[in-house]
């Protein structure tokens, strides 16, 4: 979430301008803003900032700094990195040259009232947060550029008094700088600059303006804010006095959200909070929005605390309410004879579950036996979950809501509570139990004969883990095994027909971490899929096509029986050139000239980047170019899966959408008219958004917790591949835990050098070394940092020492001639100071 056109600096009671008929406030010299970059050696500060450590009070003053701003920028001794955030070019040069170390301590607690305040410890507030705990993103700065009151000023665009068309969107925050609304009233997205939002934030509803074009892209300001539809932000709590500010953890919010002292209900400086926006600004008063916290997670940085931060930036539930609790408890343990009767037994068939290790919830099972015919039935039987949950129930509404489990890496958030999802309707051994089944009579060629639907009970005899039924697979002779070994051998036959159809076999490599008890990862690792998970996969999908094929073939015209399909469309062709292009960078042609062809051409490449460097790019990159998977009730096919019908059956204890395919089906099965399409559209839509933002919350744990493994591995030595490249640094991925972190151009041993777009490398200045996409690198794990969730590497440098000194001088000398630095005395007689700054920083959004 983020913020827009703020001008003034937040504080608990803002400062006005002096009457006139009171002294004129004193002017700022250059010294003075200057030694504020001097004695936070660390440090990125914006405008605003420096205006409140300042006491800035009157539009003289803020016209002052802006002069003193440019001027410093102009000499080189700042650089303006983002917005209006500046830090010092080279801090210990100009620390060297003005500050005698006897004064340091001193100076800089008189000038920072907080000094005392903003420690713990002895510990500095930036080694405490990584970076400064308080950096507003904004793309201009409302009152904060000289002559801001005055509404013809180059800097400030006056806002449309009319002219434009007005229209209503959705937005989606893109960055910290813009914005883009989504309209059925634009043909394109309209980008709106983050101080033209009115502090609008992801999914609100707004009404715009639109105000012509940049960049061939309509532009526009939001008018109003119509709805608000989640006014809450995650961040780290600074304190100034008795007044807080939340930093948001979400790049993408451009705003501060100022708290009162009664609304901190005991939350702590540097704790990790969710905020609830009680109050935005009415129009460019400059103001922060102020807000209420609603939970302290503890101490940023912390396991318990960034998971739970995680959960909340995502809106994920930390618990059930308690009538949902109640009325899982209610339902009872025992199967009523007339309900078995009902249904199909399959509790005399040999039956077992196939699961990881760690799985408590089991909704699938499979059984085989022999026909009289020499053929096999194989059944997937799965959780009948909508047998205990009805619509109407609390339990329903729930689950409808939350529509999917998550899983982070430390913790299950599950869809239903736990009596159900890992008891009631968990298909543990030796237990009876309620399923909802697929049932297909096939031969050992992996020929389909018949298939059969309906509800049915079944007893389990055998829980599997995952890597037992592998050790039989691989020739273990135990319980089961020929069992195994013969539905391995089918679901292989299945595997092949599929990739004869036109499957794609891309597939994402899923990172595994192994905890200690308190949740510390003390091992990365990426999972392995071996024959028992594929064989596994192959029934399931197996299961999932049929019975959206059986839906769609009972009623032969249109308008089709309604069903909650899984599609997957083609890729659309612009990206897919594009990716050819960069596959081509390298070696690998794609012919796309015949789309009937596309998954096998895919599929060749798969197949050719097999053990490569850039195997792991590559093959991200092309399920990137895919277009995503979602739920919908038009029957438009899978093409990755290459199946005309699919849906999702066989996940009801974790997947909403398998619960609508459960009672769809069983309301067809028993005869029951077409049911009303845009209300179950309605729950697809709502179920692939809830798909969605699972997905990033994981994603988002598993950052956190690469990053904390790598926090104890600072020095230490990897081999990694360039997964990305942008012109302030280069991105690597360690090969054996798919850490990610960046190398700052700048720190590359040996030569300057700047990046070719389009080639997608980096080109020596002088050598002409060409670092590219793929390359593999040997790195050093720099810094890891918590509270940005950022890896910092830098490239092994194996030359003589003597040679790594010279460069580093060269470079040295050669900033110091950019920036022709001149200590300068200011009108008190003092000297400009030096402070650090760290650069941009690695805020790459993965």
């Amino acid at each position: 979430m983020k913020e827009k056109d703020e001008p003034a600096a937040p504080r608990a009671s803002r400062a006005k301008a002096a009457p006139r008929n009171e002294a004129v406030a004193p002017s700022i010299s250059q010294d003075l803003v200057f030694r504020i970059f001097r004695d936070n050696p660390g440090k990125v500060l914006s405008y605003r900032q420096l205006s409140r450590r300042l006491g800035v009070t009157t539009k003289e003053q803020r016209e002052d700094i802006f002069t003193h701003l440019k001027s410093l920028k102009q000499k080189g001794l700042l650089s303006l990195l983002q917005n209006d955030e500046y830090r010092l070019t080279d801090p210990g040069a100009a620390y060297a040259a003005t500050e005698p170390a006897s004064g340091r301590k001193t100076r800089r607690n008189e000038r920072d009232p907080f000094a005392a305040t903003n420690r713990r410890a002895g510990r500095p507030v930036e080694t405490e947060f990584g970076q400064d705990p308080v950096v507003h993103r904004r793309r201009e700065a409302g009152f904060d550029f000289p002559n801001s009151d005055d509404p013809s000023t180059p800097h400030r665009r006056p806002r449309p008094e009319g002219g434009g068309e007005v229209i209503t969107g959705t937005v989606a925050l893109a960055t910290a700088s813009y914005a883009f609304v989504i309209s059925e009233e634009s043909e394109q997205d309209v980008r709106v600059f983050t101080d033209r939002l009115k502090f609008a934030l992801h999914g609100d509803t707004v009404r715009l303006r639109l105000r012509g074009s940049r960049d061939g892209k309509p532009v526009g300001d939001v008018l109003e804010v119509t709805n608000r539809v989640r006014p809450e932000l995650v961040g780290r709590l600074y304190m100034q006095g008795a007044v807080g500010f939340v930093k948001p953890d979400n790049r993408k919010v451009y705003f501060e959200v100022m708290v009162p002292e009664e609304q901190l209900h005991g939350a702590q400086h540097g704790d990790k909070v969710l905020v609830q926006i009680t109050e935005f600004p009415d129009g460019d008063t400059g103001h922060l929005p102020v807000g209420e916290v609603k939970r302290s997670f503890g101490k940023a940085g912390q396991n318990e605390a960034e998971i739970n931060a995680i959960m909340a930036e995502f809106g994920l539930p930390f618990e059930f309410p308690a009538e949902v609790e109640e009325e899982s408890e209610s339902i009872p343990l025992e199967i009523p004879q007339s309900e078995i009767e009902r249904r199909r037994d399959f509790r005399h068939i040999t039956t077992f579950t196939i699961d990881p290790v760690d799985a408590k919830d089991f909704d699938d099972a499979l059984s085989i036996q022999k026909l009289d015919n020499g053929h096999w039935e194989i059944g997937v039987h799965i959780a009948d979950v909508t047998h205990y949950v009805r619509p109407g129930m609390a339990l329903e509404k729930e689950a409808r809501y939350r529509a999917t489990s998550v899983y982070l890496v430390d913790r299950v958030i599950p869809m239903l509570p736990e009596r159900l999802s890992n008891g009631l309707c968990s298909l543990r051994p030796n237990e009876d139990k309620l399923t909802f089944s697929a049932v297909f009579e096939l031969d050992e060629k992996g020929k389909l004969y018949s298939s059969w639907f309906g509800k049915t009970i079944i007893h389990s005899d055998r829980r599997f883990a995952y890597e037992e039924a592998q050790e039989r697979i691989e020739g273990l002779d135990s319980d089961y095994t020929q069992e195994i070994q013969l539905m391995n051998s089918i679901a292989k036959k299945l595997c092949a027909q599929r990739f004869k159809q036109g499957a794609i076999s891309f597939e994402t490599q899923e990172v595994k971490f192994k905890l200690d008890a308190d949740g510390k990862p003390l091992g990365v690792y990426v999972k392995e899929r071996k024959d028992a998970h594929k064989m596994i996969e192959e029934f399931m999908l197996l299961a999932n096509r049929k019975v959206a094929e059986f839906v769609y073939k009972l009623k032969p015209r249109k308008p089709r029986l309604t069903m909650v399909y899984r599609v997957h469309d083609a890729p659309d062709e612009d990206r897919l050139q594009n990716f050819a292009l960069f596959a081509q960078k390298f070696g690998h042609q794609l012919d796309l000239s015949n789309p009937k062809k596309l998954s096998a051409e895919l599929n060749d490449l798969s197949s050719e980047v097999v053990g490569r460097p850039e195997q792991n790019v590559i093959q991200t990159l092309a399920i990137r170019t895919m277009a995503k998977a979602t739920y919908t009730t038009d029957p438009r096919g899978h093409f990755g899966l290459a199946f005309e019908h699919y849906s999702h059956f066989t996940s009801p204890i974790r997947r909403y959408p398998d619960m609508m395919a459960h009672r769809l089906l069983e309301h067809y099965l028993e005869g029951g008219k077409n049911m009303e399409v845009e209300p179950i559209e309605e729950e697809c839509k709502h179920s692939s958004e809830r798909e969605k933002l699972a997905a990033n919350a994981e994603r988002a744990s598993i950052k956190y917790k690469q990053v904390e493994f790598l926090q104890d591995r600072i020095g230490d030595q990897f081999t990694g591949v360039v997964s990305g490249l942008t012109e302030w640094g280069l991105y690597v991925e360690i090969e054996e835990n798919k850490c990610e972190g960046m190398v700052r151009i700048a720190d590359i041993p040996g030569d300057y050098y700047e990046l070719d777009k389009d080639n997608y490398r980096l080109v020596g200045k002088n050598n002409k070394r060409i670092i590219q996409f793929g390359d593999e690198l040997q790195v050093v794990v720099k810094s890891a940092n918590l509270l940005d969730r950022t890896i910092d590497f830098e490239l092994v440098d194996n030359r003589p020492d003597s040679v790594k000194r010279r460069e580093q001088e060269e470079r040295a000398a050669s900033r110091e001639t950019r920036r022709g630095y001149r200590p300068e005395k200011s009108s008190k007689g003092g000297r400009p100071g030096g402070g650090g700054g760290k650069p941009g920083g690695n805020k790459r959004r993965r």
